[in-house]
């Protein structure tokens, strides 16, 4: 989180995310499990946010709240787990799957068709799929907005689900939002 009066710690005049982004532009090479390092971060800037690297370990399926909730209550209906799933704020849901090694070619996130829907969250993106090269805030993060990231199912004792067998229930959960 910035100091007060900084929108963010980046110190970028018009950054166009506050707080939700690594502060290195080195952040590829420096990601790291080791303990011992993460502790030194957190003792050198313990109001930093928590920032995850996709791709490696997992992938994140990044939608809006209105359909994560959706999409949530479609599994719980069947029985299905979900994993680990976050909310940032009141905006977005991302939801912790098993990452599929994305191929060299594609972008760091993947987008549905379902993403043209004007009337779907104000025409946000539907879907995003973090994987390879992208990242993702963690709780217990803060936007430079103020929006938190909290936990909605926190990853303890939460085995990572297939992400493909995730996004039929997110596609069934946009279909039903964007129904008149």
């Amino acid at each position: 989180m910035p100091d007060p009066g900084r929108a963010c710690s980046c110190d970028r005049v018009g950054c166009p995310a506050p707080g939700a982004h690594p502060v290195s532009p080195t952040w590829q090479m420096q990601a790291t499990a080791d303990r011992a390092v993460i502790g030194q971060w957190w003792e050198a800037r313990p109001e930093a946010n928590v920032i995850l690297a996709t791709g490696r370990v997992f992938d994140v399926l990044d939608v809006p709240a209105v359909v994560g909730a959706a999409a949530l209550a479609l599994m719980a209906a069947d029985g299905t787990e979900t994993g680990p799933v976050a909310v940032e704020g009141a905006e977005r849901m991302h939801f912790y799957v098993s990452t599929r090694g994305a191929p060299d070619d594609e972008d760091e996130w993947w987008s549905c068709g379902l993403d043209a829907s004007p009337d779907l969250a104000g025409g946000a993106e539907a879907v995003r799929w973090h994987c390879r090269d992208s990242y993702v805030l963690a709780p217990p993060s803060r936007y430079g907005s103020g929006q938190d990231v909290r936990w909605v199912r926190e990853p303890a004792g939460r085995p990572l689900p297939d992400g493909l067998r995730l996004l039929e229930y997110l596609v069934d959960a946009c279909e039903e939002e964007d129904q008149p």
